[in-house]
């Protein structure tokens, strides 16, 4: 099992890449699809508020299994917002 800090920073990176590439979005698009760039967001910053109240009350049995999970559960939901992101320039 990695450590906390390095899954937690995991974590940031990932959720500050999917703002930020909903930033250069909007920045180059100007008012298309504003609205819903923000609500990718605001998705982004729940996610990892979830992610984050999940790495920080672990369970003391099974821990191996329940970062494995999160892990799993970060790489595909920050996929599904890029996804998203990708769908807006089209």
């Amino acid at each position: 099992m990695a450590n906390l800090r390095t899954i937690k920073k995991d974590v940031i990176y990932l959720i500050n890449e999917v703002i930020s590439d909903c930033w250069v979005f909007m920045y180059l698009n100007g008012e298309k699809n504003q609205e819903e760039a923000k609500n990718i967001i605001t998705d982004a910053i729940a996610l990892g508020d979830n992610l984050f109240d999940q790495i920080n009350h672990y369970p003391k049995e099974g821990t191996k299994e329940h970062f494995k999970q999160i892990n799993a559960k970060l790489l595909s939901e920050v996929d599904a917002l890029f996804k998203r992101i990708s769908a807006l320039a089209k």
